[in-house]
């Protein structure tokens, strides 16, 4: 019996973390990370703001939580991206799908990193910058296969140019239909990248 109680404490505590996550990514993206109150992630779930805390030590763990995970997540998707393929050209495809996929995906999150990436702690700005470096370093592996010709800092800079592109989204295409943003986004992705 206890078992089933544990397990299903366990879901409902990862299931707040998951909105209080969600609700900070908005707030953060809507009013930036010094603009919002643990008063307020509260509020946006339905607990008190002390309620965070059982959750995260403060404001800024819940920013580290927000953006280490999208890192995380994009490093291990683009890896798994990368094995599942059956060759260079079919895992520049689909990782260009992959990341157009966050991309439209995760507005928000894309906001909270251009704007608030500083307002981390130190090791956490390490840790976000590194998995972000070894998923670049993904994207140039492929590069580097299908143009062995080509220098690494030039395909580094194309891969960082066609995450510019692809990131654009909270910025643009808000008058076109979500398939065709996706459509004309990776056309251009990789169009500059063949």
């Amino acid at each position: 019996m206890s078992d089933g109680l544990t397990t299903e404490r366990s879901r409902a505590k990862a299931s707040r973390r998951a909105a209080l996550l969600d609700a900070a990514a908005r707030l953060f993206a809507e009013r930036g990370f010094n603009g919002v109150s643990i008063e307020d992630l509260g509020a946006a779930v339905g607990v008190s703001g002390p309620a965070v805390y059982k959750h995260f030590a403060g404001k800024q763990a819940v920013l580290a939580a927000v953006l280490v995970d999208v890192s995380r997540g994009l490093h291990d998707g683009g890896a798994r991206v990368v094995a599942a393929a059956s060759g260079a050209s079919d895992a520049l495809t689909d990782l260009v799908r992959f990341h157009a996929d966050f991309a439209l995906g995760n507005p928000e999150v894309i906001r909270v990193q251009d704007r608030d990436l500083d307002s981390l702690g130190d090791e956490d700005r390490h840790l976000v910058r590194t998995l972000q470096r070894r998923y670049v370093e993904l994207w140039v592996g492929v590069l580097e296969r299908l143009h062995p010709d080509v220098d690494t800092a030039v395909l580094r800079a194309r891969a960082h140019a066609v995450f510019g592109l692809l990131n654009s989204t909270p910025h643009s295409g808000q008058s076109l239909e979500p398939g065709a943003v996706r459509a004309e986004l990776e056309r251009m992705a990789l169009a500059a990248l063949r």
